[in-house]
């Protein structure tokens, strides 16, 4: 009888071990499909749209032209479409020039979307507009906050915004994901505590009060990533991960100095 058991054991546990890799299998696989969702559409104006480069992937830039010394360069949420941030970012910044990314295989955008494809287009993007312009600011919203401080960091920008960031993708997803070796599977980190101590230049980091996506804690942590005096944080009481942008309060947290 005990032998009996022990075989009805072995079996349980070899089907929930085949049940648990067969999870971590699925997670792995489909890690961009959970991160990314891309918004098909077109830019809302296509004659504020145009393209990031001449050769290679076809990747889409929202902007507003402005002459002047200073710029806005925008990564957006892993939702959006960020030409329909360009009013709201005209009215925070009526004196410059906005840029606004349109992620790959977003808003018209080609390819598919992945962590090092992405930066590599943050970065040319900011090059494109630090060669216009003497002052760029960086704006960068839930997922594109990841893409700020890495290209703060690498960059001169003159000014950092963070709109509800996060620490890294990794510690978000070991909380949603308890049970599940996620910092192995994970191919896109985001991992800006690893670059917010490079960043030299000032830091707004704009929370949600009622963030039911970003837990403060992996915000604050990210605070204490800055060097001394770099970075300071605004809380919006009542705002949620999404409805922060309306708050009557949002246009001049963005343009604070």
């Amino acid at each position: 009888m005990l032998r009996s058991l022990g075989k009805t054991f072995l079996g349980f546990a070899g089907v929930a071990l085949a049940l648990y890799l067969a999870a971590c299998a699925y997670l792995y696989f489909q890690q961009r499909q959970l991160l990314y969702y891309p918004q098909a559409t077109r830019p809302a104006d296509a004659a504020s749209s145009r393209p990031l480069r001449a050769q290679g992937p076809r990747v889409l830039v929202s902007y507003r032209e402005h002459d002047g010394p200073q710029a806005v360069v925008y990564f957006g949420g892993n939702a959006e479409d960020v030409s329909r941030s360009l009013p709201t970012l005209a009215a925070a910044f009526p004196g410059q020039a906005l840029y606004l990314l349109h992620y790959r295989g977003y808003g018209g955008s080609e390819g598919s979307p992945s962590e090092a494809a992405l930066l590599q287009d943050a970065l040319e993007l900011f090059d494109q507009a630090r060669a216009r312009h003497a002052r760029v600011t960086l704006v960068g919203r839930s997922l594109g906050s990841g893409l700020a401080v890495h290209v703060a960091s690498k960059r001169p920008a003159a000014k950092l915004v963070l709109v509800t960031p996060y620490d890294s993708i990794v510690g978000i997803a070991v909380q949603q994901y308890p049970f599940m070796p996620v910092s192995l599977l994970l191919e896109d980190r985001y991992e800006s505590f690893r670059y917010a101590p490079r960043v030299r230049v000032p830091t707004h980091i704009i929370a949600a009060g009622q963030d039911r996506i970003i837990p403060r804690a992996s915000t604050e942590q990210l605070l204490r990533r800055f060097a001394p005096g770099v970075a300071r944080m605004t809380v919006v009481p009542g705002a949620g991960h999404n409805s922060i942008s309306q708050d009557p309060h949002y246009l001049e947290l963005l343009s604070a100095p």
